[in-house]
């Protein structure tokens, strides 16, 4: 089954669809693509210009795992609203507190 968190050595990618703009920094919990590919559905305040929305959604994300923001990424998707975003050495205690995010949120 896919899973919208997946491992990648020691890094985690999350597949994420962001809306920015959207009144408030959160994760509103799992969902699902036309395509039924699972997504993390996230939401930030900040606009989509200069990468203000993408520096926004990594912060958001680390800080649900319990991990330095200097530590996630954009690793695709920049321009767009589905992007992939890569948590770097997150062991699986951040893994953990990740998906308790979600599932909290949802």
């Amino acid at each position: 089954m896919a899973d919208a968190i997946r491992r990648q050595g020691a890094d985690l990618l999350v597949d994420v669809r962001l809306t920015p703009r959207g009144g408030r920094d959160a994760i509103d919990g799992v969902g699902a693509l036309s395509d039924g590919r699972p997504v993390v559905l996230a939401r930030v305040r900040a606009v989509p210009e200069d990468g203000k929305a993408n520096a926004a959604v990594s912060e958001l994300l680390a800080r649900a795992a319990g991990l330095p923001r200097s530590r996630a990424a954009v690793a695709s998707g920049a321009t767009a609203r589905l992007k992939t975003i890569r948590l770097e050495a997150a062991d699986a205690e951040a893994e953990a507190r990740l998906r308790a995010s979600l599932g909290a949120k949802g």
